[in-house]
């Protein structure tokens, strides 16, 4: 059955990417009048989040803010379905890099990197910073689908920017293969993911409400002394971005436990603060408040 889906599907989709931006921003228009006034997907939780953590505005200022939110999402839909088919020079116009060689730095070093972000602007096109290397084996960490086919698909698409897809059961131990072999390796990881409840959970505020948040990055970073860098991406106009690197941390042993999280968390945070209609609020990042072990 799995199969047959795919087979369905995909054409569609190699279809619907073969379309012009300018039809795309059309549909990402629809798309977003659907899910806003329509179907009000998860209209009620955001705006509720909005309310908490941006007391200080009003309804209208509220307001605004979501509409962009849900323009944002749908344009970020419709431009991961047009990465199927566009090129790397059109990806590399539309996705600049301001400062490489805050990560190029260490593929001189011969040193592994992990870069950081959040779900931000659109972050699906961070795939495409592959193209920036020679020599390290750049991965994008991410929780596979239950179709297989899609799968394959996806790293099929994702190779063309030189990007190889890594699950993430699989991460610690490829980060510690490539480790031993001297094989050094850029690793992205979407970082305010969030993680299954455990008892030892690191706890923290995040905007203002307290979550369970993932520290694997930093942990495997301090394991074997990898640099960690921020990335920070902004949209600069329809279907155009930036993103700046930052370097978080060169030495990541020497660190106290969490505090790499906790500077990456400060960093996302003023960029939403900064423009709160780039986040995807939709994601159920705060569904474990409350659950906090006593």
């Amino acid at each position: 059955m799995n199969r047959i889906l795919f087979y369905l599907i995909v054409p569609f989709l190699y279809g619907f990417s073969l379309l012009p931006f300018w039809f795309l921003y059309r549909f990402s228009n629809g798309l977003s009048f659907f899910l806003y006034r329509v179907v009000g997907y998860r209209k009620k939780m955001i705006n509720n989040y909005l309310e908490r953590i941006f007391p200080e505005k009003n309804s209208k200022e509220r307001a605004q803010i979501i509409v962009k939110f849900y323009t944002n999402l749908s344009d970020i839909i419709v431009e991961t379905l047009k990465s199927i088919t566009l090129s790397p020079s059109n990806i590399q116009k539309r996705f600049k890099v301001v400062n490489v060689e805050a990560l190029t730095q260490y593929e001189k070093k011969n040193r592994s990197v992990f870069i950081l972000c959040g779900h931000f602007s659109n972050w699906e096109w961070m795939a495409s910073l592959g193209l920036q290397f020679e020599k390290l084996h750049p991965y994008l960490i991410y929780s596979p689908l239950k179709n297989t086919h899609f799968n394959r698909f996806l790293s099929r698409i994702r190779k063309k920017y030189r990007i190889l897809l890594l699950p993430r059961k699989e991460t610690a131990s490829t980060i510690h293969q490539n480790q031993t072999i001297g094989q050094a390796g850029v690793y992205g990881f979407a970082m305010d993911q969030t993680p299954k409840l455990k008892s030892k959970s690191y706890w923290k505020e995040f905007l203002g409400i307290r979550v369970p948040v993932f520290t694997g990055a930093e942990r495997l970073a301090k394991k074997y002394n990898i640099p960690l860098v921020y990335a920070s991406i902004n949209r600069l106009k329809r279907g155009y971005y930036e993103v700046k690197f930052e370097v978080l941390e060169e030495n990541s042993k020497s660190t106290l436990d969490n505090d790499i999280t906790d500077r990456f968390y400060t960093k996302l945070e003023t960029q939403i603060y900064k423009d709160p209609s780039q986040y995807l609020w939709s994601h159920r990042r705060f569904k474990h408040e409350g659950r906090e072990p006593k």
